[in-house]
């Protein structure tokens, strides 16, 4: 490591090194023992100012008053968590506001150097004040020096990537995928002549200034024309941050016009032969979702003469896959009557011979699968996909969640006569790949039917699954045939 760096330092525990050797590219809050500045100055895990906190003693004024009180209290051993605990609060927690470690030394989005105990580097990451997790790192290479040309590098080697794994397919595709390309936060979305872009993290709404012109110079110099770039920060997640929920067309200066239409924020795109109308200001997230595009394709190739119920379709995807395929009939579900009418604008758009082929229903799938299932599938679907939105964003509901997937998954096999196709996915990294999988055997034994299966599959590779960091292996898609 350098010395004489000019960032701040922030020194964690044991377990979390052992995490950022591993791969895992955050520290969160209570990992953090202090912040050190290059002036000296430091500050205890939770910005307390208390001198001396965590000098080379190990004690402070909090430590002095800890142990002077332990002094006049019976001695408990070693192992009793409690006093250790309660030790440990002292030691760390802001007693007034002016203990807070001030915002001119310490701003959001400030570039934080990682350190084990032993003063070893780890990486270098963004510091985010008001979440949980603390710092998210940005590289682990102690020689960066995170000017304008650092993130315009790391800006053109994701593009590379995109156009080298999904070739003409870049034409929509994600561009920058959060911590997987390194850039913690930021989701950058293209759907033909638009950048479409989610600001998560402080550290990226911080640096938007200098990452946005070089996302605009990169493929100004690969030759595409962009009308701009469009933010949908409409997530409630950014309160986390500390941040304001925005949308609109960014530009350099806020008080500027920008030069994109402001009235036009619809455009068109294909994938896999299939034309869509993208609404990236109103559609769900930035527009569409690009990440089952490889997983459509082989739905369509299994649809040809059979009768498709497509649940969940939002836009139409899976179903338009599968008429393009050569469905005889797709029945596309949705419980949001915007969505179908996206959809059915979607159908429309690919030409007669496969909006002659659909139908379309606003319904929930949790009424409406016991209801073919006592019905007896009047309308003799042989093939189900449920691609559902992601029924937990936590660990707390995952055992609701898996309960709604057994229940979709169930119904779907009940419903499903032999010989029938079966398409299901999770979005959600929550659901695990052998926890959705085990939900997915008990379905098939309490519906009475075997399994076999086609495909196991993951998001497209414009969403690149990075080891060390499971949250970006969050998609799950298995193709089966019911036996």
């Amino acid at each position: 490591m350098k010395t004489n760096r000019n960032h701040p330092c922030a020194v964690v525990t044991a377990k979390a090194a052992h995490s950022i050797e591993e791969g895992h590219p955050w520290v969160y809050e209570g990992e953090v023992r202090r912040f050190e500045l290059p002036s000296g100055e430091s500050w205890d895990n939770n910005g307390s100012l208390k001198p001396g906190a965590w000098d080379s003693s190990g004690f402070g004024e909090a430590a002095a008053s800890a142990q002077s009180e332990q002094s006049t209290r019976p001695q408990h051993s070693a192992t009793d968590f409690r006093e250790r605990r309660r030790r440990k609060e002292l030691f760390n927690a802001p007693q007034t506001e002016d203990e807070i470690i001030p915002f001119e030394a310490l701003p959001d989005g400030s570039i934080v150097d990682v350190v084990s105990l032993k003063g070893s580097y780890l990486g270098t990451g963004l510091l985010s004040r008001h979440s949980r997790i603390r710092v998210r790192l940005v590289t682990r290479n102690a020689n960066d020096d995170f000017s304008p040309a650092f993130w315009e590098r790391k800006v053109r080697w994701a593009w590379e990537y995109r156009k080298t794994v999904m070739g003409d397919d870049a034409y929509a595709c994600r561009v920058i995928f959060s911590e997987a390309d390194e850039f913690p936060g930021l989701i950058v979305d293209r759907f033909n002549d638009v950048l479409v872009t989610q600001t998560l993290s402080a550290g990226m709404e911080r640096l938007k200034p200098v990452v946005f012109p070089a996302l605009l110079k990169v493929f100004a110099e690969d030759g595409v024309s962009l009308r701009g770039i469009y933010e949908r920060n409409d997530v409630a997640t950014r309160s986390l941050e500390g941040l304001e929920q925005t949308t609109g067309w960014w530009s350099p200066q806020s008080d500027d016009d920008t030069d994109a239409d402001s009235d036009l924020t619809v455009t068109d795109i294909t994938e896999n032969g299939v034309r869509y109308h993208v609404d990236f200001a109103n559609g769900q997230k930035t527009g569409f979702f690009l990440d089952q595009k490889y997983n459509r394709k082989a739905v369509a190739r299994l649809a040809q003469g059979r009768r498709v119920l497509d649940c969940c379709t939002h836009t139409g995807s899976f179903a338009l896959n599968a008429a393009l395929g050569g469905a005889e009939f797709v029945r596309a579900v949705d419980v949001s009557e915007t969505a179908i009418d996206m959809a059915r604008e979607n159908a429309r758009l690919n030409g007669p011979d496969v909006a002659g082929r659909m139908d379309f229903t606003v319904a929930n799938i949790f009424d409406l699968l016991p209801e073919l299932e006592r019905t007896r599938n009047p309308e003799h679907f042989d093939f189900i996909i449920l691609d559902p939105p992601a029924f937990t964003k936590s660990r707390r509901t995952i055992g609701s969640a898996e309960r709604g997937y057994r229940e979709i998954n169930y119904r779907a096999m009940r419903i499903l006569p032999r010989g029938g196709y079966l398409a299901t996915c999770s979005c959600s990294h929550f659901m695990d790949h052998e926890r959705f999988k085990r939900m997915i055997a008990e379905a098939a034994q309490d519906a009475g039917v075997r399994l076999r299966q086609i495909e196991e599959r993951q998001q497209a590779p414009d969403h690149p699954i990075v080891w060390g960091v499971p949250e970006t292996d969050y998609l799950k898609c298995f193709l089966f045939q019911v036996v």
